[in-house]
Order: structure tokens, then sequence, then C-alpha cells
């Protein structure tokens, strides 16, 4: 099945449960067929963990959830060894992280130490255990989420691993008539609006998956478009109030998330246009403020929407 055709039924199925959040899904589902990971943050009760359960349930696709928590081990994510009597040698048990879909609800509550877990998986699709790599399935993908308001008992993410992410979306509240829809249509289910209850059908594979995956690598990109790309990479790392500029990595994950949204867009080349709408969700979490900006209560999305405004659109 072709990206153009199942896009929108995979929309008319979140839409089912998932409510005002459009944005937010196109940038999930841009990151998934785009082979990267998306962290989630914003309040609780905002769907965040729903949105996530109905993609896997509109994807058909294998999932799990961890709850990230102080006192996780590395161990309860990736898996351990087991000794086994009846063979008399230690077998590998997998952890949750063998999925194709992986929650990871909190992120920043965990310790560095089981955050750091993550980071082969996210990088390399494996996890290595006592010298032996072990696969993951295809797609993996990880989506991560958190809470911006509370800070104690949490550990912020370091950059290294928020590089991983293809893109850092802010979910807010939703507007006041989609408020009303999720009022009008949840009142009576309270906390039973599950994608299985709502009967969310599948409306792809895996298999469908990647050869979509791969219908957006061969994606055209002309060189003007490129050379825009740089030039805004390059603004973040020479922009006074930005005290760490984006990576080429990030100028790379801005560029196939862009080729992501020219598909959904139905074109097979990418415009500025796309550069434009991906650019913050892909840069906002790779680039650091300076700290005098940051005390004056400027936001990193205004620094980038500044950057946006100021380098020239290529014709």
């Amino acid at each position: 099945m072709s990206l153009t055709h199942s896009l929108p039924r995979i929309r008319a199925e979140l839409a089912k449960v998932v409510y005002g959040q459009d944005e937010v899904i196109d940038l999930a589902l841009a990151a998934l067929f785009s082979c990267g990971h998306v962290l989630l943050e914003g309040p609780p009760g905002v769907a965040k963990t729903l949105l996530v359960r109905s993609i896997a349930a509109a994807l058909d696709l294998d999932h799990r959830r961890i709850q990230m928590t102080p006192d996780l081990l590395p161990s309860d994510v990736t898996g351990s060894s087991i000794y086994r009597d009846d063979t008399r040698v230690f077998e590998f048990r997998r952890g949750p992280i063998f999925t194709n879909l992986l929650l990871a609800d909190e992120i920043n509550r965990a310790s560095a130490r089981t955050q750091a877990a993550l980071l082969e998986a996210m990088q390399e699709l494996q996890v290595t255990y006592d010298g032996t790599r072990h696969p993951l399935p295809e797609p993996f993908l990880t989506f991560a989420t958190q809470n911006p308001i509370e800070q104690e008992g949490t550990y912020p993410l370091p950059l290294a691993q928020l590089d991983r992410f293809m893109f850092k979306v802010v979910v807010g509240y939703p507007a006041p008539q989609a408020e009303l829809q999720v009022l009008k249509e949840h009142h009576a289910s309270a906390g039973l609006a599950a994608p299985e209850r709502a009967r969310i059908e599948a409306v792809t594979g895996a298999a469908d998956i990647l050869a979509a995956r791969q219908t957006i690598r061969e994606t055209f990109v002309r060189d003007e478009v490129l050379a825009y790309v740089q030039q805004l990479v390059q603004a973040t790392r020479d922009h006074d109030d930005l005290e760490v500029g984006a990576s080429p990595r990030g100028g790379l994950m801005l560029l196939t998330g862009a080729k992501s949204l020219a598909r959904f867009r139905d074109r097979d080349y990418v415009i500025p246009d796309d550069i434009q709408a991906a650019f913050v969700p892909a840069l906002r979490h790779r680039v650091v403020l300076a700290p005098t900006v940051e005390l004056e209560g400027t936001s990193v999305d205004e620094v980038l929407r500044e950057i946006l405004a100021t380098v020239d659109i290529p014709r």
C-alpha cells in the first residue's frame, strides 16, 4: 500500500481518539516513516501516551511501555542473563526494548545510567549484552515523553541523548472546540479511551512501513534546498543568543523529516516550505540558549523562528 493512499486512513483512525493534535500526529508519523525517534513534551493529560498507543494500533506494530522511574535499572530495559539448570548455561532474556514501538514514559525520571541504556538501541538498532549483539526488530522507534513543568526528581537528558531524537514535539492543550469534542466523546468512558476500545483498525503493517521508508529516501532534493538547510544550521552556530548550535546530524534529521512531510503533501521533491515546517521541531532540542538570554525569558523556539525569518529562502 502506498504512503499517499494509507496516510489519510491512518489519520482517520487516530482521529477516533486523539482530537485537535493534527500537527503533532503529522510530525510523529513523519519521524516514524523516516527512521526517527520522537520526544513528546507536554503537561499531563494531553494524550501523549494515548497517541503513541493509537499509532501502534493503526500501524499494527508490536509495542511496549516502560514507566521510567529513578530505581529502574538498565537491565530492566534491555534484558539480562539468567542461568538455566536444564542446559547449565546463561540465557539472554530480552527486555521490553525488543519491540517495534517503545514508549519510554517520563524518560527524564530515569537515572542517567538507565537513559544511556537507550542510546545504542536508538542509534545502532541493537543491544549489546556481555559482548553479544542482539538486533532489534524492524521497524524500531522510540517515543519518549516528559513533563516540562515538574523538575523535582528528574534527570535532564544530556545533549548526546537528545541528539538521537529526530523531533522534539511540544504537545499543548487542545483548542477549545477540540477540547469540547474530548468532553463530549469521552465523558462517559473516562479512563477507558483506549485504542482497542475505540476499535482502531490496523491500516498498514511493518512491511509497508519499511517500503514507505525507502520511498522517502528517494525523495528529490535540489542543490538550492540543500544549501538552504546548511545555511539554517550554520545560522544556529553563529547566532549570539545560542551557546550551542545544531550539529551536522541535526541538519540531516531536519532534511529527512522534511522529505517525509513532502511525501505527506503528495510531492516527490522537497521545497523550502517543508524545511520550514520541520525546522523548529528538528532543532529545538539540539541547541542551547546563552545563559543571559535564558534569564531574560527568551525561548529556544523564538530564536529559531527569528533565524527562519532572516535566512534567505531559495526560489
